[in-house]
């Protein structure tokens, strides 16, 4: 089948959870790999994908009536992935609120805490306010996790969702935040699992091809 959807993203923990839904939803796609410090972001056609130049982006040209539905920012493509497509989000209204809820968190909460961590961390600022700021959120949000994660095999109670998905590409990167991602065993389990399912690993694959 044609790829109807472009996908502008990188090996990131944002940039990898759209190939991942992609796969798991049996979506074709044509990849456009960027480099987050290429000129390549800023230029005027990609600002024409998002004006705020950042990964990921889609171009999904299969949408009804003439126009193409072009989207930025995660947590938006996720959830335009699973209600146009059909799947990785509950059928019930309760638990769509659910994977809502969790996939809301890991984009107000874990990621910018952990990407700010990240950021005093690379400057070996490890001393500062600031990274114990971001490395102690990013570290409530492991031990949210981790209980939620040692009373549900999946984060909306229910089955394997966007909300998964959206929080594993920053789970399996818990070093970048100073985190020892050992030191929580449900959630270090619930990693592996879904480092294992075929669609992750095919994603993967289409990154580093």
């Amino acid at each position: 089948m044609f790829p109807m959807i472009e996908l502008f993203t990188a090996r990131t923990p944002n940039g990898i959870k759209i190939p991942i839904a992609l796969e798991e939803l049996n979506i074709p796609y044509e990849v456009h790999k960027l480099s987050l410090g290429g000129a390549e972001l800023r230029s005027p056609e990609f600002r024409k994908i998002n004006p705020n130049a950042k990964i990921p982006a889609i171009r999904d040209r299969s949408a009804a009536g003439d126009d193409d539905v072009i989207l930025f920012e995660s947590g938006a493509i996720l959830l335009y992935l699973a209600e146009t497509y059909g799947g990785l989000i509950g059928s019930s209204p309760a638990s769509r609120a659910r994977a809502m809820s969790w996939l809301f968190l890991q984009v107000a909460g874990l990621g910018p805490a952990m990407g700010n961590a990240g950021h005093f961390l690379a400057r070996s600022d490890r001393e500062s306010y600031a990274f114990g700021r971001f490395e102690g959120e990013a570290r409530r949000h492991f031990d949210l996790l981790e209980t939620r994660l040692n009373a549900v095999e999946w984060l909306d109670g229910d089955a394997y969702s966007i909300a998964d998905i959206a929080h594993f590409s920053w789970a399996r990167s818990a070093s970048y935040a100073g985190l020892d991602l050992r030191a929580f065993p449900a959630l270090s389990a619930w990693v592996e699992k879904i480092e294992h399912r075929p669609a992750t690993r095919r994603a993967f694959a289409r990154l580093d091809a």
